[in-house]
């Protein structure tokens, strides 16, 4: 039977929905600008995405505090109104010949932060809205959506490029983030904001907190181990594949579009199976089986050869990867809320957020200097090996059903 969640949860989830779209839509869009437009060389365009992603982290770091003792609504509302003048301002500037390079890396590092501050908020306004036991179901319609985001964007916003040009994206892009503020606004619920008094030992109102949380929780520190690290070293791999199909095995640029489209709609068919594997087989064993699952078919891309035998490859490994971690990430995302306060959660995402993408850009550079040193396929064939290790770090069922010591800490609800 489908559960229902309210019409504020559907607002929420519209919302997210059509921020998601856009920025998939977007997909590429910058890259394509710093080269067809400002004619940026290849390092260039490379520290575009891994300094924009770094600085974004570190700049959004210090918002977890702010945003823990606020009114999470408004903070959704600001902050997607941040991206969208950020990203309406690289149309703007363009038609009037001032966009610059400059400006896209600030313009990188500005949405990014804002969405990372976005994404604790939301977090921490989706515990407060949805009941603990509709927690899994949640997740996975926000991870069913996003897969299909990934999996219908790119093809869109390259059609859109086609026809006007990527800057067209990145106003579409800009637009979605006003059509999520508006669906924030459109939400009737009350609000969460935390105290400043938490429970001993911890302080909500310090750069540490999240840190300090995490730490404290041995199921949720193994987690966060677990998903940057998984995280780092498949996004490591994801320019190295570029290179690889693009420029050694020159896959026509709509095959590579396939090889990487078509698998992400494994992503939403293990959403929507996630929460049914657990009523079935329960939490901790399915996490479990496709916590490996994820960690083993990367290797898989190390044979990968040119032709159509090689993409037939890349869309079966993708396609099974993707799967798994669409029945994963649900079921982690929701044990992460489900074991940190409601005082603490702005915290923890942001923190959980801006550690992730640290690590994903410095894995990046690593990953690139071994690709110069050995070969793309090379460093890809490392990842996955290395990949392997990864699910020694998921909690056992111990700790996974450890109850947390101030897991009860309520929040501040505001009318």
């Amino acid at each position: 039977m489908r559960v229902r969640l309210g019409r504020d949860f559907g607002r929420l989830w519209s919302a997210y929905a059509v921020s998601t779209y856009g920025t998939w839509l977007a997909f590429g869009a910058f890259p394509l600008i710093a080269v067809d437009v400002l004619d940026a060389p290849a390092f260039a365009v490379s520290l575009l995405e891994a300094a924009g992603l770094a600085v974004a982290a570190v700049v959004a770091y210090p918002l977890g505090p702010w945003v823990e003792h606020r009114a999470k609504r408004p903070v959704m509302i600001a902050m997607d109104l941040v991206r969208f003048v950020a990203m309406a301002s690289v149309p703007i500037a363009y038609v009037l010949g001032l966009l610059s390079y400059g400006q896209l890396l600030v313009v990188s590092v500005v949405s990014g932060a804002a969405s990372i501050a976005f994404s604790a908020a939301s977090g921490a306004y989706l515990k407060y809205l949805v009941r603990g036991d509709h927690l899994l179901v949640a997740s996975g319609r926000f991870e069913g959506t996003s897969w299909v985001a990934t999996a219908a964007g790119p093809p869109l916003g390259g059609a859109l490029v086609g026809l006007l040009g990527p800057v067209a994206t990145v106003m579409a892009d800009a637009f979605s983030y006003l059509l999520s503020a508006l669906g924030v606004l459109r939400i009737r619920g009350g609000d969460v904001a935390a105290p400043r008094d938490l429970a001993p030992g911890l302080s909500g109102g310090d750069l540490l907190g999240g840190w300090r949380f995490i730490v404290r929780d041995h199921a949720l520190r193994r987690l966060f181990l677990n998903s940057i690290l998984v995280g780092g070293l498949i996004m490591a791999t994801a320019p190295l594949l570029a290179v690889l199909l693009l420029g050694q095995y020159h896959f026509p640029a709509w095959q590579y579009g396939l090889a990487f489209g078509i698998p992400a709609l494994g992503g939403f068919v293990g959403a929507r199976l996630s929460a049914r594997l657990v009523t079935r087989y329960g939490r901790y064993r399915t996490m479990i089986v496709f916590g490996w699952l994820r960690s083993l078919f990367p290797l898989g891309l190390a044979f990968v050869q040119p032709g159509i035998s090689g993409l037939l490859t890349v869309i079966i490994v993708e396609g099974l990867l993707v799967t798994c971690m669409g029945v994963f990430n649900p079921i982690y995302a929701t044990e992460r809320l489900q074991r940190t306060p409601a005082n603490f959660t702005a915290q923890v995402l942001s923190t959980w957020s801006a550690a992730g993408k640290l690590l994903q850009a410095a894995l990046m550079v690593v990953w690139g200097i071994l690709a110069s040193l050995t070969s793309p396929l090379a460093a890809i064939t490392m990842s996955g090996v290395l990949l392997l290790a990864t699910p020694l770090l998921l909690p056992n069922r111990r700790q996974l059903s450890a109850a947390d010591p101030v897991g009860s800490a309520e929040a501040v609800r505001v009318a």
